[in-house]
């Protein structure tokens, strides 16, 4: 007979669970050889008595650390259908989101770290949009404005279609949405786009930069009327009202709009007005579509496109030849002011959110007028930064909520 285990010793630990488990478990009843039930309170006790099994095991054996090929299997074996197994760690600045995931707006679109702080891209794209006022008054010296915007647009889908083969993004498929986007890239890209060139032809681009402030305003007042979600509150009609009063301070209305361009002016008015009409028939026929932004945009700018290309000719004939600043500013202006900018826009939307991405519009005309007079010599009278900047508070105060309670 070996002697009893050492009290305290694994062995010993293991012959006391297994003697407490035989007491606990259901007993046998004299004659039959069947086992009757054990009472709830047994039940618990063998509950318990797992339990404690299982820890007398875990302190006999001794765990062995993990190695990194047993950490990879693990990994590998992990259902791909667990969110939580398949996007990775939780990002601790997010408050809604509990994972992190790359989107197709990503710039770094590997790491999920865009290669550049926000802030930067931020100044990148308000420059960028700034300057392009400029870039169409030098391009409308030695091309039509028709021939501007045709190049704008050749020079912007050309960068939109290398950022689709590259995050390999596929075309839309229906009819249906090819003819919403046939619409939008009306309104959104070859109608003003075209306004705005013909506008610069009579007026400077500091004034065109501050026209375009005005498209905030113009889409709190359409939203009113198409958008049934959208309710006019005290606060955006005393925007729009302000934005109004800034339009009439940067024309010089108690002046009786004396030497200023009506027809330059009226067109770069609707241009900016152009813009929210798009938008709102965008929202209204192509919310859930299928396709991914960049996809929409791409497909948009190629019918803008071909839409030029069906124009120009009818209005234009073929430049003689191709000077080199207006050709530089044409090309710069497509593939930094249309195709650059909207990667940069959505990878803002994505990381910030659209509320603070939005803001890029209200440095737009600061830095437009900024740079007409310091680049092209445009004359600056005193009401024209002044009402600009009472259209962009007018702007800022329709665009803004109240806090939630």
């Amino acid at each position: 007979m070996s002697a009893p285990p050492a009290p305290g010793t694994p062995a010993a630990e293991t012959t006391l669970a297994r003697r407490t488990e035989q007491t606990s478990t259901a007993t046998a009843t004299p004659g039959t050889g069947q086992t009757t039930p054990a009472s709830p309170l047994a039940t618990q006790a063998g509950r318990a008595t797992q339990a404690t099994r299982a820890t007398l095991t875990a302190r006999a054996v001794p765990a062995t650390p993990a190695t990194p090929a047993a950490t990879a299997a693990t990994a590998a074996t992990a259902d791909p259908a667990d969110p939580a197994a398949a996007a990775g760690p939780a990002d601790p600045t997010d408050p809604i989101s509990p994972v992190t995931a790359v989107t197709p707006a990503d710039p770094a679109g590997v790491s999920g770290r865009p290669a550049l702080d926000w802030r930067l891209r931020f100044g990148a794209l308000s420059l960028i949009w700034g300057f392009s006022f400029l870039l169409i008054k030098v391009g409308t010296d030695g091309y039509a404005p028709f021939q501007v915007t045709l190049g704008r647009l050749l020079s912007g889908t050309a960068v939109l279609a290398i950022a689709m083969v590259v995050k390999r993004e596929r075309l839309p498929r229906t009819a249906r949405t090819w003819g919403h986007l046939a619409v939008a890239a009306f309104f959104l890209n070859a109608l003003p786009f075209s306004l705005f060139a013909y506008a610069e032809l009579t007026i400077p681009s500091t004034l065109a930069g501050i026209c375009n402030a005005t498209s905030p305003l113009w889409g709190m007042a359409l939203s009113l009327v198409a958008l049934s979600e959208d309710r006019p509150t005290r606060r955006r009609v005393a925007g729009l009202g302000l934005g109004f009063l800034g339009v009439l301070t940067v024309l010089g209305a108690w002046q009786g709009f004396s030497g200023l361009d009506f027809s330059g002016t009226a067109m770069a008015l609707l241009a900016s007005l152009s813009y929210p009409i798009g938008w709102i028939y965008v929202r209204r026929t192509l919310a859930g579509s299928g396709s991914s932004a960049l996809s929409l945009t791409g497909s948009q700018l190629f019918l803008g496109t071909a839409q030029l290309a069906l124009v120009t000719p009818l209005f234009t004939s073929a430049p003689e030849g191709f000077p080199l600043w207006p050709t530089l500013a044409v090309v710069a202006l497509g593939a930094l002011g249309t195709g650059l900018a909207v990667l940069l826009q959505y990878g803002l939307v994505t990381e910030v959110g659209p509320t603070t991405a939005q803001m890029v519009t209200y440095f737009i005309p600061v830095i437009a007028t900024a740079a007409g007079v310091a680049v092209l010599g445009e004359q600056l009278s005193w009401n024209t930064p002044v009402g600009a900047l009472v259209v962009l508070a007018g702007a800022a105060l329709t665009q803004s909520r109240p806090r939630a309670t």
